[in-house]
């Protein structure tokens, strides 16, 4: 009975620290702050080399963490100009309730 708790608790351990799942063909992830924009929303204060993303599809259920740090994924559309970095998102990830 003990080395069956064991054995269930060394897979319980080791499965927590599995890779999280492959983003799909042209989606990736990216982290900010997230900002009321006009009608829509925009990530700002992103970690990297793109500092403002646009969002795309406002229709995401995105108003109740505004002001919060959060990780978009999604795939990269064309935007208003060339200039802004456009994302319509697929997933959306709270990470803090706060931003930097």
């Amino acid at each position: 009975m003990k080395r069956r708790i064991l054995l269930s608790a060394v897979f319980l351990i080791t499965a927590s620290f599995a890779t999280p799942p492959a983003l799909a063909a042209g989606e990736h992830a990216m982290t900010g702050c997230l900002a009321k924009e006009g009608e829509g929303y925009a990530l700002t204060d992103v970690e990297g080399a793109v500092k403002h993303v646009a969002i795309a599809d406002p229709s995401a259920d995105l108003a109740g963490h505004v002001g919060h740090k959060v990780e978009i994924t999604g795939t990269t559309v064309p935007g208003k100009d060339e200039k802004t970095h456009t994302m319509k998102v697929t997933a959306m990830k709270h990470l803090a309730a706060t931003c930097p």
